[in-house]
């Protein structure tokens, strides 16, 4: 018996570490997955969203990412709600009409003004009316990609 065991060891043994190796290659999947999905470049790969990438170069939040506005910065509530986005999105680009833009849904809003309040806190310490609208963007409507300028003038450089 006490042989079995014996030969039994290494075995359990390249079972756990191959289970371990399995977990840790597939949580850096998912962690270039997530940062990679996250960045202007893939969200403009479809073009539909090309005249909210182009704003969004052009913006002061050029600097950070898609996701660090539109998706919740917790973990474990952003990965449903990118899945549920990115399904959102892939069928307004493949059965969608060409020229409609991808609108937020309320979802959508609420997560984004609550980044906004987020990454802005000292700027909402100082400001009495910060409850006066119910969305940050109702106030500072260029922050949404520009929405009241024109299209033709959303024009990056070195395009």
């Amino acid at each position: 018996m006490s042989e079995e065991k014996s030969r039994n060891g290494p075995a359990r043994l390249k079972l756990v570490l191959g289970g371990a190796t399995l977990g840790v290659v597939a949580l850096a999947t998912l962690a270039f997955g997530m940062k990679y999905t996250d960045q202007r470049p893939f969200c403009t790969s479809c073009h539909i969203m090309d005249p909210v990438g182009v704003t969004h170069k052009l913006s002061g939040h050029a600097n950070i990412s898609c996701n660090d506005c539109h998706a919740p910065h917790n973990l474990l509530a952003k990965l449903p709600f990118k899945a549920i986005a990115g399904a959102r999105d892939v069928y307004m680009n493949t059965l969608g009409h060409p020229g409609d833009l991808i609108l937020a849904g309320m979802e959508t809003k609420e997560v984004v003004n609550a980044n906004c309040k987020a990454c802005h806190t000292m700027t909402n310490v100082e400001v009495a009316s910060m409850e006066a609208k119910k969305y940050c963007t109702d106030c500072h409507r260029n922050v949404q990609h520009m929405r009241m300028k024109p299209i033709s003038t959303r024009e990056v450089a070195d395009e």
